[in-house]
Order: C-alpha cells, then sequence, then structure tokens
C-alpha cells in the first residue's frame, strides 16, 4: 500500500524483481519524497529514498529506503487476448490491509490515449476497480507476471455536473467550519464546499465494472528512459539509496576519518 500523507491519498503497489517499487503518479502526486508510506502486505512501513515521476503516463517508481526481498517481472511479449481472465491485488476503498484483496475480472479491450509526449496504450479491463486499487499489477490469471498497472475506473459524469462540483469547491463564501484531519492538521471550508467533497467521495463508490490498466509496455519504455541510478546531491540525513536503512551519512556518505 502506497501512502502521501500531504494529500491523504493511498494507493497500491507492487516490488519489481530490480527493487524498485511501481505505483501510479497520480497515487503520489502532490507528495514530497519524505512524505510518501510504503506498507508491505505483512504490516512493515517502509520510506522512500528516490522516486521517478512520469505524469504523461501516470506512473511513479520509488526506491524503498530498505531493500525488499523478491519482485514481480513484466511480461514483455505478452499476447493478450479479449476474454482471457486477469487479476489485481490492492487496497480498494477503506480497505487499510496489511494484506492486499484480490479483483477478478476479464480482458475487455484495448484503447489508446493520445498525450502531450504520444500516444499510450492502456487494456480495458471488465472488473472492480475501485479507488485505492490505482497503482496494483494486473496479471493474467494464469501467471505471475505484470502485464499492466491499474488506473482508473469508469463514472461518467457529464460536463455540466462535473463543471457544478467545481463550482461548489471553489465558493469561498458562506459560514466557515473548521476540522482536523487524520494527521492533526487543521483545514477551513464553507457549506458549498462540504457538498463538493461528498459529491466526489459519492462518485469514487461508483461502481462500473469496467477500469483500465497501462499496459506492462508503457512501464517498460519508463524504465528503459529513466536514469534509475543513485542520486548525486542527497541530503546527508536522507535514507541511503542503497537499501541498508540507515542514513546517507551513516552508509554510503559516511565521512571517513
Amino acid at each position: 500500500m502506497i501512502n502521501c500523507h500531504a494529500t491523504g491519498a493511498k494507493g497500491s503497489g507492487f516490488l519489481l524483481e530490480n527493487g524498485l517499487i511501481v505505483t501510479n503518479e497520480h497515487v503520489v502526486r502532490g507528495c514530497s519524497i519524505e512524505q510518501i508510506t510504503i506498507t508491505s502486505a505483512f504490516g512493515d512501513q517502509v520510506s522512500v529514498s528516490q522516486g521517478w515521476l512520469d505524469s504523461d503516463r501516470d506512473l511513479a517508481i520509488l526506491r524503498p529506503s530498505i531493500a525488499q526481498c523478491g519482485g514481480l517481472s513484466i511480461a514483455r511479449e505478452a499476447k493478450l487476448q479479449v476474454g482471457e481472465s486477469v487479476t489485481t491485488w490492492g487496497y480498494p476503498l477503506g480497505y487499510n490491509g496489511p494484506a492486499p484483496l484480490l479483483s477478478v475480472g476479464y480482458l475487455a479491450g484495448f484503447i489508446s490515449h493520445r498525450t502531450g509526449k504520444g500516444v499510450k496504450k492502456h487494456l480495458v479491463v471488465n472488473g472492480a476497480f475501485n479507488s485505492g486499487n490505482s497503482g496494483g499489477a494486473l496479471f493474467r490469471a494464469s501467471d505471475n507476471k505484470v502485464i499492466g498497472i491499474v488506473v482508473s475506473k469508469h463514472a461518467p459524469i457529464s460536463q455540466y455536473h462535473q463543471s457544478a462540483i467545481e463550482a461548489l469547491a471553489k465558493n469561498n463564501s458562506g459560514v466557515v467550519f473548521h476540522a482536523s484531519d487524520e494527521n492533526g492538521q487543521k483545514t477551513s471550508f464553507v457549506e458549498s464546499q462540504i457538498v463538493a467533497e461528498l459529491l466526489v467521495h459519492m462518485r469514487s463508490l461508483t461502481q462500473v465494472m469496467i477500469g483500465e490498466a497501462i499496459a506492462a509496455e508503457e512501464l517498460i519504455a519508463m524504465l528503459d528512459e529513466s536514469d534509475l541510478s543513485a542520486p548525486k546531491n542527497l541530503s546527508r540525513n536522507s535514507p541511503c539509496y542503497c537499501g541498508s536503512g540507515k542514513r546517507f551519512k551513516e552508509c554510503h556518505g559516511k565521512i571517513l576519518q
């Protein structure tokens, strides 16, 4: 499970055999590396020492501060067929584990999205994807190689209703209320903003059995394009990039006398 403490966002993720962890960029958007926490299926919490973000693909690669055992391989030449059974493990809705939950579905088709940096390939899945499943690995039911990364579910809304919700959220006039989130941070809001938050939350609970996963080839391309070497300017109090769990100044950044 991936937690972004600055925004309160939560998502799923998975470990690759090279020791890096993959999730969606939107899961950690708005968080610095220090504000991201990874929770393993066994309940162990690990901080992050390094990260690479690709908002165009909606992918994030994270290096855990403590090296993790195991890891998944990516299906590099998967010949996928519509109708195949697929599965994902994750932390949907309010479920916080520590062990992830299984979701099962079928590959329903393929779709491409044109972005500012080209066309990105997605898989369309007939399955129960929910908020919190984002970033989870998608598998064929027959093996454990990653064929995609869960990214979204279809919850249609008209532009009229979307604009109405945005207008409510931006309104600052009215009776002001004060509250604290689960991290103790205080916030202020008016009635219309509460309504907007509730409407967005209720929409997130809408279950339409169609979702999308980023094709594994997009992850392969990001890994190939990214410089995954150790950072050149690492704070001495940051977790060491080697995965020892020690601070940089106590490990590879130690000053020898």
